[in-house]
């Protein structure tokens, strides 16, 4: 397992309940993955380092979790040596990792997307051309707003775009795939912004839920074939298969479905709400993609749901916090949660906070109001100092 996230965490969680698991290790890992298997001090974008790890152990499968190392290649250097890798070469990743390359695909594959405009004008979005870390979008309704974005988008020191701004409610929407195969994942509902009712700056994530109010069960193939299958086999005709989760960002407007952007590995704190739903083994659903064999490998969703807390730093998204107590997880974890560890550290036995987002707290439920207030049960268990999470997580479901 490649990374050291709550992303990171949440799938090593699931892959260490298959049955066909003989020992799991993580590089670099964090405190709440270090529970389940054997963590290692090797950068998730260190592909040599990578590479060396998973010959000496005798690695049978490499999980690439974050989005950095997948584009930097290191799924091609692992492949190269005969390593199962669930994670796409540095050039099907380009989806992700460039926004002009995913609309020259989009154009080619005939897929609905946000027009792209020479003049900056509101209401727009601009976009930064590169990785940001899910902080390179900015919505600009009004001229102070644009303003404002263009100079925090020419900061980055990166290209960046200006596009149509969409209206609708956004989703996004995951797709399984072994470069021929696509089957569909569920879909979640994320929060990007720090402050209750969608207020304050862009963050990689506060919260999610799954099923998605928006977009139940049983209209997620219908968006995957509309969006991601199209962009799956353009990627093979330019003979760069794609070979991981396909993550599409949409936006569903009066005229359809619009893609806002893909990503290319799982999304973060998404994830952390579709896996505890998937009724199958995980690690044969990503042993499948990483070899071929998607086609005859079961894929079952349960039917009930799981929201996800985000625990942030008191000055988050502008700086984490770190060697801050945390207490209550336990506790938390008693009251039938999992708190996957996103942004902590050990320190003398005692777990402290390590980052910006600290914890992803994920309950589940009947339904999403249940999973709702099972969460925040268990949120209410855990403090540390400054701690700040969103209160509105799922609100949706009590209306």
């Amino acid at each position: 397992m490649v990374g050291a996230g709550g992303r990171e965490h949440a799938l090593a969680w699931k892959l260490a309940q298959s049955p066909r698991l003989g020992r799991l290790h993580a590089a670099p890992g964090n405190p709440g993955i270090a529970r389940l298997g054997s963590c290692h001090p090797v950068r998730a974008d260190d592909a040599e380092g990578l590479l060396a790890l998973s010959l000496d152990l005798g690695i049978d499968l490499v999980v690439v979790g974050p989005e950095v190392p997948l584009v930097a290649g290191v799924a091609d250097a692992l492949r190269h040596r005969g390593i199962a890798v669930f994670g796409p070469g540095a050039e099907a990743a380009r989806i992700e990792g460039s926004k002009r390359f995913a609309k020259e695909v989009m154009a080619a594959a005939g897929v609905p997307t946000a027009a792209t405009s020479a003049v900056a004008r509101p209401p727009c979005v601009v976009k930064a051309d590169g990785l940001a870390a899910g902080k390179g979008v900015w919505v600009c309704r009004t001229r102070a707003e644009l303003d404002a974005g263009l100079r925090a988008a020419e900061a980055l020191g990166q290209p960046f775009s200006v596009e149509e701004l969409l209206e609708g409610v956004e989703v996004s929407v995951f797709a399984l795939c072994d470069g021929q195969t696509v089957r569909p994942l569920a879909a979640a509902q994320d929060y990007k912004r720090i402050g209750d009712g969608d207020t304050g700056p862009n963050t990689g994530g506060m919260g999610s839920y799954s099923p998605s109010l928006r977009a139940p069960d049983a209209d997620v193939p219908a968006l995957v074939e509309a969006t991601c299958r199209p962009v799956l086999e353009e990627l093979a005709r330019r003979d760069a298969p794609f070979l991981g989760v396909l993550f599409a960002g949409l936006m569903l407007t009066a005229e359809g479905p619009m893609v806002l952007e893909y990503n290319c590995r799982f999304g973060d704190p998404e994830t952390q709400s579709i896996l505890p739903r998937i009724d199958s083994d995980l690690l044969e659903l990503l042993f499948a993609c990483a070899t071929g064999g998607l086609a005859h490998a079961e894929l079952a969703l349960a039917q009930h749901a799981a929201v996800t807390v985000v625990l942030a730093a008191g000055d988050y998204p502008d700086r984490g916090d770190a060697g801050s107590r945390i207490d209550g997880v336990a506790e938390a974890e008693r009251a039938g949660a999992v708190v996957f560890h996103a942004g902590t550290a050990l320190r003398d036995g005692r777990l402290v906070t390590n980052g910006g987002r600290v914890l992803n707290v994920t309950a589940t439920g009947a339904d999403v109001a249940a999973a709702r207030a099972a969460a925040y049960d268990a949120v209410a268990r855990i403090s540390f100092d400054g701690m700040r999470y969103r209160r509105d997580i799922a609100e949706v479901a009590l209306v």
